[in-house]
């Protein structure tokens, strides 16, 4: 038997989990004096409340998982006899792989009969949304583990993700975007454009002066990425941003016609934590990441 965990960082909630087969490790977030494990702690995000608390000022803090954590996760699956796939956000933006490293090194002496397989989406919230979803619907499909490995290996890096903030704050508080410096201030108006690199880093490449203008370049991005965008996922992200997430939908069916096949998804709070309230960005199979 395959268990298949997946994290929370990649914006799969706990209903999701549950309908796909897979189980899911809770990456934390501390707010105030408390830490926070997303779909442990609560069964279902409220997350207009916890991005209305970031509106009215405080900015969590992340932090990794540690062996301990990983290991009670994925040893009970080993014991029961099974074999473990996890599919998880971009090892570069944690150092909680490190600590995960160790265990899977320390659990393979341990039951050397069983495998623990691991996806690097090189992505994180909507990009690894989408990856994990196409996976899931490959195994269920009847492809074979070893198939789906190398699948992956052929196909990650052809998910590309573009997305933009409200705000400067969160993310230059973050310290997680690369060439931001450019953009330090929090200039009124500003939309800095993020997408995730071929390293699973995100970078910031653009910047627009007002929502409209920066939901034009996400479809310019868009157009000249995507590769048939009838046939395949396109996930809208957004941290309770609805209303602009559903602008970008209506650009994207008023240009390719009806059928496409959109979904809306709340970015996580771990995430979020980072890009504060109001981001909208928009995940695809693309002939590359970047232009």
């Amino acid at each position: 038997m395959l268990t298949i965990f997946t994290d929370t960082d990649t914006d799969i909630t706990l209903k999701e989990a549950n309908e796909l087969g897979l189980k899911l490790i809770s990456m934390p977030y501390i707010i105030g004096d408390s830490e926070v494990k997303p779909y442990v702690d609560f069964e279902d995000f409220d997350y207009h409340s916890f991005y209305d608390v970031l509106r009215g000022g405080i900015v969590p803090k992340t932090c990794a998982i540690n062996t301990q954590v990983y290991r009670e996760y994925f040893e009970p699956e080993l014991k029961e006899g099974n074999d473990i796939l996890y599919i998880h956000f971009s090892r570069n933006m944690s150092g909680s792989f490190n600590a995960m490293d160790l265990t899977i090194s320390e659990l393979k002496e341990e039951y050397p009969d069983r495998t623990i397989y691991t996806i690097d989406t090189r992505g994180i919230t909507i990009l690894s949304n989408i990856i994990v979803k196409d996976i899931i619907d490959l195994i269920k499909n009847g492809m074979s583990v070893e198939d789906v490995m190398k699948w992956s290996n052929e196909n990650v890096d052809k998910y590309a993700t573009y997305f933009f903030s409200d705000t400067l704050k969160f993310f230059a508080k973050s310290g997680r975007i690369s060439n931001f410096a450019g953009f330090m201030g929090d200039i009124i108006g500003i939309k800095p454009i993020i997408y995730m690199d071929e390293k699973g880093t995100m970078t910031n490449i653009a910047k627009e002066k007002g929502k409209k203008k920066a939901l034009l370049r996400l479809l310019d991005y868009f157009d000249k990425l995507v590769v048939d965008p009838k046939a395949n996922r396109i996930i809208i992200g957004h941290t309770d941003a609805l209303e602009t997430a559903k602008v970008l939908g209506n650009l994207l069916t008023e240009k390719y016609g009806e059928g496409l096949k959109i979904e809306y998804v709340v970015v996580n709070p771990t995430c979020g934590s980072h890009c504060g309230p109001d981001t909208v960005g928009i995940a695809f199979y693309a002939k590359s990441k970047s232009l």
